[in-house]
């Protein structure tokens, strides 16, 4: 077994009782080592994906414990993905939180950053899905605590609204995981797979209910409509960081639907009576059009950024529900790009507001304020990768999906609805930025400031970063087909988890 596997949950996993037992009182070594753990981990990350880039699906059991018994963590190209983007996602994130001094407001940032690493990974590597709930329990953990941290009776009330509606979601996957497990006597999910394929006709209502029911709570991860209210007040009353690192936490849900829609739930061949996706397009399209209109309709920066991650999720979803090879290609380099554009838009509303004090991130007019035209022309950069305009990575990315989806009888309303919101979308940041950097009111500018460059630093590399995903859109689209490939034919995913016993 490949023990490399193990460290992006090893290594969070053993760094976040440091920081919390040890470090707790010692900021600038819980920097240091929170640095070097999410630098290391990025480091993994991308070895693994050089390794998953081969094709081979790798299977580590904890324990040795024979299939399908025992922990099984699972590499393959859509797992490596999510690992890469969330560790250079956590990196550029930390490099914000300490530039900003987010962490001087509480002594338990740093060790929640960790745990909610732990969860995020061990949600992309697990091959079970009562393991899947577990991680998904270990991120909404830390999650509640990084969304209260630095307090406020606003953050206190969409954190007690974001508590409530993940308990019940928790509460609907135990209930999804019991009706499969009775239906199947496993979850182990590519166990699972070859027992759905398998199951006699009157197990088929049962394993169908628990798989609707299971969809139902991924889409709430996702928040797709119309289970999406909680995300923009969460992520809009919390901190620009935390916001920004909980870019990838809806993308989470994305990827268990993509994940168990492929693997275990596929549209044709388990006799099901009905496709548990078959909601998922017009519920993507529709919160495709929510998002960007929310985005046209906000009075703050980070509300916003919070429309446009809701916005990005449905696009990513209209393509993504269709789960054929192409349209999961898109998909897949969408999502890096997708996340990314909406976390920069965080940290850039958080730089914006240190520099509007008395404005904040308000899309009202303040008076100028020094490094103006630099914060602009960021903005501008960052507003054309979250409109999907072109030369950046969210233009080649709807051009995929306009193209992956014109032989689906739908692709009028897709292709109508990805248009119309990339235009609201563009009418919604247009506004934004002349409010912020054209229409200036007298007043005194903010004094005392940081430099522009330490501040903004971190999310410059997420523009670069976007930037170099269009440069590179060969080899990234090349993975992403190859990845779509390898998820539309799961054999050899089945294979590395099961070995002979299949």
């Amino acid at each position: 077994m490949n023990h490399l596997l193990i460290v992006p949950l090893l290594l969070p996993a053993v760094m976040a009782p440091v920081l919390l037992l040890w470090l707790r009182f010692h900021l600038r070594a819980s920097r240091l080592a929170a640095l070097l753990s999410c630098g290391v981990l990025l480091v993994a990350a991308l070895m693994l994906g050089a390794e998953a880039a081969t094709g081979e699906v790798q299977a580590y059991r904890l324990g040795n414990w024979p299939p399908p018994f025992g922990i099984v963590l699972v590499l393959d190209r859509l797992s490596a993905l999510m690992l890469v983007l969330t560790a250079l996602l956590a990196l550029l994130v930390l490099w914000h939180v300490i530039a900003t001094g987010l962490d001087r407001r509480g002594w338990h940032f740093h060790p929640l950053f960790q745990f909610q690493l732990l969860g995020l990974n061990g949600a992309f590597l697990t091959g079970d899905l009562f393991n899947l709930f577990v991680f998904f329990e270990v991120l909404l953990i830390a999650s509640y605590g990084l969304m209260l941290h630095g307090q406020g009776p606003a953050r206190l009330k969409a954190g007690v609204h974001y508590v409530i509606v993940n308990l019940v979601g928790s509460t609907l996957f135990l209930i999804a995981l019991g009706l499969l497990y009775g239906a199947t006597g496993t979850l182990n999910m590519a166990d699972m797979a070859g027992r759905v394929a398998a199951a006699a006709p009157e197990q088929h209502r049962l394993i169908a209910a628990g798989a609707a029911l299971l969809f139902a709570v991924f889409a709430l991860k996702a928040a797709m409509l119309p289970l999406h209210l909680w995300l923009p007040v969460t992520y809009s009353s919390t901190s620009a960081a935390a916001a920004a690192l909980f870019a990838i936490l809806s993308k989470v849900g994305v990827y268990a639907i993509l994940r168990t829609g492929t693997l275990i739930f596929p549209a044709e061949g388990i006799g099901l009576p009905w496709s548990p996706t078959a909601w998922m397009l017009p519920a993507a399209l529709l919160t495709a059009i929510v998002g960007f209109v929310g985005m046209l309709a906000s009075h703050r920066l980070r509300e916003q950024a919070a429309y446009a991650v809701l916005g990005s999720t449905g696009t990513l979803l209209a393509a993504g529900s269709l789960f054929s090879p192409l349209p999961l290609a898109a998909t897949l380099y969408y999502l890096p790009h997708s996340t990314l554009s909406t976390a920069a838009l965080f940290l850039l509303a958080d730089v914006i507001a240190r520099r509007r004090r008395g404005w904040g991130d308000a899309l009202a007019p303040g008076p100028a304020f020094p490094g103006m035209g630099a914060a602009g022309l960021l903005f501008l950069i960052a507003a054309i990768a979250a409109a999907g305009l072109p030369p950046l990575a969210g233009f080649v990315g709807k051009l995929l999906i306009l193209d992956a989806v014109r032989l689906h009888p739908a692709w009028p309303w897709i292709w109508g609805i990805i248009l119309a919101t990339t235009l609201i979308g563009v009418l919604a940041l247009a506004r934004s930025g002349s409010v912020l950097f054209w229409n200036i009111r007298e007043g005194a500018a903010v004094r005392r400031l940081e430099p522009l460059a330490r501040v903004a630093a971190p999310a410059a590399l997420m523009v670069t970063a976007l930037t170099l995903l269009a440069l590179l859109a060969g080899p990234a689209t090349g993975y992403a087909q190859a990845a779509a490939e390898q998820m539309a034919q799961p054999t050899a995913y089945v294979e590395a988890v099961l070995g002979s016993r299949r």
